[in-house]
């Protein structure tokens, strides 16, 4: 693989970049953090939802780019994420373009295995440095890294860090610096019993006699039998060929040169190096802290009640905590609102439109914030202290036999409280399909937007008629219906639709540790600036749309003829003529209109055209459910008036006096509820998530067509049996 000198070979320092590498839990992004501090770049990989990290690294009185790349454990990829990391450290993404460096982090307690990947980078042939991170922890453990000698057999820089408490980071710099002018590949010792690399080594020598400048990792591709350039050209040079066909045979008797072989003459060369270059030179632990852990927190039943606890915690802080900040911000909105209010008075439709369209956007926008920051507050300590591997270690079985694993268990849990950080929190998931899966069901989780519904239908029609333990009994089975739900859903997306299989449940059980509080807040930090630039987009053009919908058409003879109709009505005081008017306007809007047209497909269900209209208007955010049966049961501001709402419904009738709701029609609407998509915000995420409008559309076909059957089933039940 060729590579160019910044500066030098007509590559500017511009175009040179750094590209950060490791195994999983190795320190990269603690190392990464520290570097580039907070000037963070979050976007996506062209054409996938791997998130590209990316940073400016002032070094030598120049700025350049660094990327940390997602954890490898070798360069055979077997999830998105490890696709992506390969194709930049193979120059197949960032625009063609090789790194011009690779700082290579590998952790001092698993050296044998974190050098295997590196015996990988060096056959690419691109100039690297190694940082070796927990030092710290090998010497607490009783041993002693002989770095001169590690340097020497690994044929790079080796810089000791602890980037946390930022030690090492200007000896690194400076390694660095010297990588990035010298640009000498690494010439790590294979020493004497490689078999196969000295095929290599000697088939190269003999092409480069021959004038044939090959490099040494297509000669090695050749002779493990892979396709490449040189090796279709050999057929054109028979002297070659001869020379080539009898290295192979040699290898071949020896049992070399197949993919099991080259994997044991790896981990061969990696637990030399270990052996040559740690030495005991105390007393080592006989237990430590994170074995003694472990024996209570992965205990199968012990564990899995400590478990359940941490999770009630995570859960009720999202839902409990994040409420004074939602509301805080739906005071600072309802005043802006106010204010906005009073000085487009006189433009009525301006005032619809940036009140009740753009400010309702974006304030639903930013009411999900506080949720999302709480849920990766929780996420990133978790995962800093390494109980968050053992966790799903734990949950593995319990998900195991509907396609998902045990990291599933982080984002349906967290969408109990919002679908959207639940969405969110599938990036843990090991691969793509499994990932997809868990995005598909997250929204079946009843979230706190869909409470203010079931208690004003369970307080009007279910706790009256049968007491309060049913009323909580019903309050409880709703939230745990979506969840029943999603497991066959699942079951059945994995043998059809997504056609996943179950990964083998591969995880590293990293020791527990204090998590590193600079690398928890820029998560955070990060992961609520993404949400606010990219869902934010989608789901203020969304609100404008739908709230065109319910505003258009109006005329000042319509409001006449409608003020009118307020005149005759007899019960004038249980609503103020403007929101009767208002409610007359929205009900012949684009939007009424079209619930009336299809009030005949929701009778099924035994939802008239107001129970109709009002979902249809709860389809961008189902907080507007409330509100919106207020305005069209003319009860004005249901949020304000709910025992009103709830006088209202009761009196409600259909044309030929029958009640319109029933307890079996409040069941209906809350399984309709319990089951539907109407969240615009949730599938802004999840087509941000998947990078594809087909998936959010297909959320919501799905999901409003199993809202529907519920219904339709529950009322097709009452007429038989109610």
């Amino acid at each position: 693989m060729a590579f160019s000198v910044p500066g030098q070979d007509g590559l500017s320092w511009d175009d040179a970049f750094i590209a950060v590498v490791g195994n999983p839990n190795a320190g990269k992004t603690t190392l990464f953090n520290a570097l580039t501090g907070s000037h963070q770049r979050v976007a996506n990989y062209a054409g996938v939802t791997v998130e590209r990290v990316s940073g400016k690294l002032h070094i030598g009185g120049r700025n350049v780019e660094i990327i940390d790349v997602p954890g490898l454990y070798s360069l055979e990829p077997v999830s998105e994420d490890e696709r992506v990391a390969v194709d930049v450290i193979e120059g197949r993404a960032e625009g063609g373009r090789t790194p011009s460096l690779l700082v290579c982090v590998i952790d001092a307690g698993n050296l044998e295995r974190n050098l295997y990947f590196f015996s990988q980078l060096c056959d690419l042939r691109i100039p690297a440095v190694v940082a070796l991170t927990m030092t710290d922890l090998v010497r607490r453990n009783g041993s002693d890294i002989d770095l001169p000698r590690l340097a020497k057999l690994l044929g790079v820089q080796v810089v000791p860090v602890v980037a946390h408490r930022k030690l090492g980071l200007k000896e690194l710099r400076q390694a660095i610096m010297d990588g990035l002018e010298g640009q000498r590949p690494p010439e790590r010792d294979l020493g004497p019993t490689n078999a196969f690399e000295m095929k290599v080594a000697a088939l190269s020598e003999r092409l480069a006699r021959s004038g044939f400048d090959v490099p040494r990792e297509e000669v090695r591709a050749a002779l493990e039998g892979k396709e490449s350039e040189f090796a279709q050209s050999l057929s054109e040079a028979p002297e070659l060929l001869e020379a080539f066909e009898s290295a192979r045979a040699s290898l071949e008797a020896l049992g070399k040169g197949d993919a099991g072989a080259e994997v044991a003459d790896r981990y061969h060369w990696a637990a030399m190096v270990q052996r040559a270059c740690v030495h005991q030179t105390g007393a080592p632990k006989e237990q430590g802290l994170t074995d003694k852990l472990d024996l209570v927190l992965t205990h199968k039943f012990l564990g899995l009640a400590l478990f359940v606890g941490v999770m009630y915690v995570v859960f009720q802080s999202i839902y409990t905590f994040a409420q004074p900040l939602m509301e805080g911000i739906g005071w600072c909105f309802d005043r802006l609102g106010g204010m906005l209010s009073a000085r487009l008075e006189g433009v009525p439709w301006l005032k619809s439109l940036v009140v009740d369209g753009i400010l309702m956007g974006v304030g639903t926008l930013l009411t999900f914030l506080p949720q999302i920051c709480i849920l990766f507050l929780f996420i990133s300590i978790l995962e800093g202290t390494g109980y968050l591997s053992r966790a799903a270690f734990m949950m593995d079985r319990l998900l195991g036999w509907c396609g998902l694993n045990g990291r599933a268990f982080i984002p349906l849990l967290s969408s109990f409280a919002c679908a959207v950080p639940g969405i969110m929190a599938a990036r843990i998931m090991p691969d793509k399909r499994s990932r997809l899966a868990t995005i598909l069901v997250a929204p079946l989780m009843s979230c706190s937007a869909r409470l203010p519904v079931y208690l004003v239908l369970i307080g009007a029609f279910i706790q009256p008629a049968y007491g309060s333990a049913v009323a909580g009994i019903a309050l409880f089975a709703m939230h745990l219906l979506g969840l029943f739900v999603a497991v066959p859903v699942v079951w059945v997306l994995n043998r059809g639709l997504i056609k996943g299989t179950k990964l083998p449940f591969l995880l590293e059980l990293p020791p527990y540790q204090w998590p590193k509080w600079r690398d928890v807040w820029i998560a955070v930090y990060f992961r609520g600036k993404v949400f606010v630039q990219t869902a934010g987009t989608i789901i203020v053009v969304m609100s404008v749309i739908i709230w065109a919908l319910l505003y258009f058409p109006r005329s000042e003879e319509a409001t006449a003829r409608y003020r009118s109709e307020f005149a005759t009505r007899r019960n004038q005081t249980e609503v103020s003529m403007d929101a009767y008017v208002e409610g007359r306007m929205r009900e012949n809007s684009y939007l009424g209109r079209f619930g009336k047209a299809i009030e005949p497909a929701f009778l099924p269900a035994g939802f008239d055209w107001r129970l109709t209209t009002a979902i249809l208007s709860s389809f961008p955010a189902r907080e507007t459910m409330v509100s919106g049966m207020g305005i069209l049961f003319d009860v004005g501001d249901a949020a304000e008036n709910e025992a009103g709402l709830t006088e209202a419904l009761k009196r409600a009738s259909w044309p030929d006096g029958r009640p319109l709701v029933t307890p079996w029609t409040a069941v209906g609407l809350m399984v309709f509820f319990a089951l539907c998509c109407q969240c615009m915000s949730t599938l802004a995420a999840i087509r941000r998530e998947t990078n594809s409008w087909k998936w959010p559309v297909f959320v919501f076909t799905y999901m409003t067509a199993l809202a529907y059957l519920g219904a339709v089933l529950v009322h097709q039940l009452e007429l038989r049996f109610g």
